[in-house]
């Protein structure tokens, strides 16, 4: 591993790789999530893999949810390899984009949001 993958977290890092992430890559897999939200709530966390901010967040978050004491449905967006899927939960759910961005649904409709360090696990379980 190179010292600036150290730093910045290299491939080995990735957080498709914890599993508690469902990820979401494409319109069928973002429709299966909302689905999910009629039965109980689910979070997405909208994640810009070239952003430093947004890779700190995310990993903040991930040490959050693994102390976490209640089963979670999460998924995980790459925003920028699946943009139109991030405009479409943007415009679907009447949302601004942020990055990183963590969205709660619930039947349906988003009823929580968060951005860069307002993200916790707060939002969630609350």
């Amino acid at each position: 591993m190179s010292f600036f993958d150290k730093i910045f977290g290299g491939k080995s890092e990735n957080p498709e790789q914890k599993s508690f992430w469902k990820k979401i890559e494409s319109e069928e897999d973002l429709a299966q999530a909302i689905e999910n939200s009629h039965r109980h709530k689910i979070a997405i966390f909208k994640h810009s893999t070239s952003c430093f901010i947004s890779r700190t967040v995310l990993k903040n978050f991930e040490r959050e949810v693994e102390n976490a004491d209640q089963p979670l449905e999460l998924y995980y967006l790459d925003l920028l390899a699946y943009r139109p899927i991030s405009n479409k939960i943007a415009s679907d759910f009447e949302i601004r984009h942020e990055s990183p961005q963590m969205i709660v649904i619930q039947d349906g409709k988003a009823v929580n949001n968060a951005s860069h360090q307002d993200i916790s696990l707060s939002q969630i379980v609350s």
